[in-house]
């Protein structure tokens, strides 16, 4: 919704001074599957209520899942269990959020290049395997071999929730890389679910399937009333699956995956606005409706639906599958047979050990072999904490555990493996973050630039080699950075070929909401060669800055407007945008601007003479 706020907002370009606080728009999506703190509570508070339950009275625990009902009309009847119900029919749901995700990242995300993409799909790859091979080995001769497909996969609703409870400061940039990590790994486990365990197969109701699913595609199309069309589709195709023999909950991944994701356009945004300012100078009922359909339109569905749904996998599917799977009982005979069980052996070993070494020790690879890009702050006991972390295999682990197991003391031997694996993961990686943090003490953290200047990224003027670097990082919306950009023109004047400027983006979206998308719009204008042009249009009318402007800017300034046009709707120019704000959350900036001398955080005064005095006594020897 980032984007939906250019229209419902104006800027406020006479705020008193530069901002304390910034918004956490790096990921203002960050998945919103599980989503936060409260999310992962909740999924916690679910086990415990399920284990404790268990425990109290196993017979009512059981016998209240076991419940039968019939569903029909007719000689046409389905009869479910409620454990059922919560397993194939809400857990649709859950895999469907998964779909949406998986389906953003690849076509406007984190996954849209190869160099961005290969670290994370290495290393989520890595993940799968090596878990799976320790699962094997541990557990050989037990007969169940076969579930290896327990261990593969991490909780992404636990690892949002846990890494935002237990993780290191400055965690921005490892935030953004194991969730870009765990959209492959929810690739791989779904995969899995459908090609090794569906035991039974009947590809004719897939052909109806088949069917709905191309209705789905082309509902894309419909002028109005998509709504209950897709509705419609998923429960045929949800029953289409179920009849198959392939696990339904898939359903919901293939439904995703065709529904379309796409960047807000200029025309939709503009177009809204005109309804809404339509609304305001004549509110009536017609107008609303038409505003608010304006408003929603502007969005791609995959983003709506997203948003929809997301409170209610976070806060209700979730918890309830936690409370339907995960009520293990604990009792002495139970715990000792788990002790002496290779399945739990396996699934803790997996977990735990397997999945810390393999993206840990992946990554390393990765990067000794200067493959891929690695984000700011992706130290190695970053990754190292981040790899622990990813052993909490809760939600898809007890979901695998009845598909791959029948029995059911071996299905409890395997619960409690998952519940001590996820427990011992999560104690891990505090120890490796607390060590972490105590080894980058807050007074360190943002003191070096995280990200060396680079000529073939980074906006430069001045010589490319020049001995003194004045890096800025600002908001095109912030007054101050306007003013301070004189400053900037007098330390170049006076210092000449000696100082090369960097400008790096900050926005702070709370208060200017424009800002991502000038941010935006500069990037653009620099694939045609005039970012400091635009720039200096951008600082010139700060009050200014709607959709419209910011084409305007364009073709005042000579460019390519339907290319420009093309650029700012792109997924690289959104990325780029949000590279800069993942280093400015990692060095904890927090106002703008702020500048780097040198490589160091700057803390004095912002005038010109300041700036020259810091560059100079900064200097690298030789060059003063």
């Amino acid at each position: 919704m980032a984007d939906l706020t250019v229209v419902e907002r104006s800027p406020d370009p006479e705020s008193p001074g530069p901002r304390t606080e910034r918004e956490p728009s790096i990921a203002d999506r960050i998945r919103n599957l599980g989503a936060n703190r409260t999310g992962a509570l909740l999924l916690l508070f679910g086990t415990v209520v399920a284990v404790a339950w268990a425990n109290l009275s196993f017979e009512s625990y059981h016998d209240l899942w076991e419940t039968h009902f019939t569903v029909g009309v007719g000689d046409l009847q389905l009869d479910f269990t409620l454990h059922a119900l919560v397993n194939d029919a809400l857990m649709a749901v859950f895999f469907f959020t998964v779909g949406l995700e998986v389906r953003r990242e690849f076509a406007i995300g984190e996954l849209t290049t190869w160099s961005r993409a290969v670290v994370p799909v290495v290393v989520a790859v890595a993940g799968l395997v090596v878990p799976s091979v320790l699962y094997v080995l541990v557990s050989r001769g037990s007969g169940y071999e076969y579930a290896w497909g327990i261990v593969i996969s991490t909780d992404t609703a636990f690892l949002v929730g846990a890494l935002a409870l237990i993780g290191p400061r400055a965690q921005a940039g490892l935030r953004i890389f194991l969730l870009a990590l765990a959209v492959v790994d929810d690739i791989g486990a779904l995969s899995i679910i459908a090609l090794v365990y569906t035991e039974s197969f009947d590809p004719l109701p897939l052909v109806v399937a088949a069917i709905g699913l191309v209705g789905v595609y082309f509902t894309r199309y419909a002028p109005s009333g998509r709504g209950p069309v897709y509705a419609t589709l998923a429960i045929i195709v949800w029953f289409a699956f179920l009849a198959s023999g392939v696990h339904p909950t898939l359903a919901g991944v293939a439904i995703a995956l065709l529904v379309p994701v796409y960047r807000p356009s200029r025309r939709d945004v503009e177009h809204a606005l005109g309804l809404a300012r339509m609304f305001r100078q004549s509110p009536n009922s017609e107008y609303a409706r038409a505003a608010a359909n304006g408003l929603r339109e502007s969005i791609s569905i995959n983003e709506r639906l997203q948003s929809a749904y997301a409170p209610y996998v976070a806060y209700v599917i979730l918890p309830v599958f936690a409370l339907a799977n995960a009520g293990v009982q604990l009792n002495g005979e139970i715990l000792a047979a788990a002790l002496r069980s290779p399945v739990a052996w396996g699934i803790v070993a997996g977990l735990v050990v397997g999945k810390i070494v393999a993206i840990f020790g992946s990554a390393t690879i990765l990067r000794v072999l200067r493959v891929g890009e690695f984000g700011p702050g992706l130290t190695a006991d970053r990754l190292a904490g981040g790899g622990a972390l990813c052993g909490i295999g809760f939600t898809i682990s007890l979901f695998i555990v009845d598909l791959a197991i029948d029995d059911p003391g071996v299905q409890n031997e395997a619960r409690v493996g998952v519940l001590a694996a996820s427990v011992l993961a999560c104690a891990l990686a505090t120890v490796i973050f607390r060590i972490s943090d105590a080894t980058h003490p807050v007074r360190e953290v943002g003191r070096t630039l995280v990200r060396p200047v680079d000529p073939r990224r980074d906006h430069v003027f001045g010589p490319a080699d020049a001995p003194l670097t004045l890096v800025e990082y600002a908001d095109f919306q912030c007054a101050f950075c306007s003013k301070t950009s004189g400053a900037i023109e007098e330390v170049q004047r006076e210092l000449g070929d000696r100082v090369r400027y960097v400008w790096r983006h900050a926005p702070l979206v709370r208060y200017h909401p424009n800002a991502v998308a000038a941010a935006e719009a500069s990037e653009a204008a620099a694939l045609q060669g005039q970012f400091f042009a635009y720039e200096r249009s951008l600082f010139a009318d700060q009050e200014h800055q709607l959709p419209s402007d910011l084409v305007r800017r364009a073709s005042e300034l000579g460019l390519d407007v339907e290319r420009f046009e093309a650029d700012l709707a792109s997924p690289g120019v959104a990325a780029r945008v949000r590279d800069d704000m993942v280093d400015a959350e990692t060095m904890n900036i927090t106002t703008a601007p702020t500048f780097f001398v040198n490589g160091q955080r700057h803390t004095g005064p912002h005038d010109a003479q300041s700036l020259i005095r810091a560059l100079e006594q900064t200097a690298p020897a030789g060059t003063r």
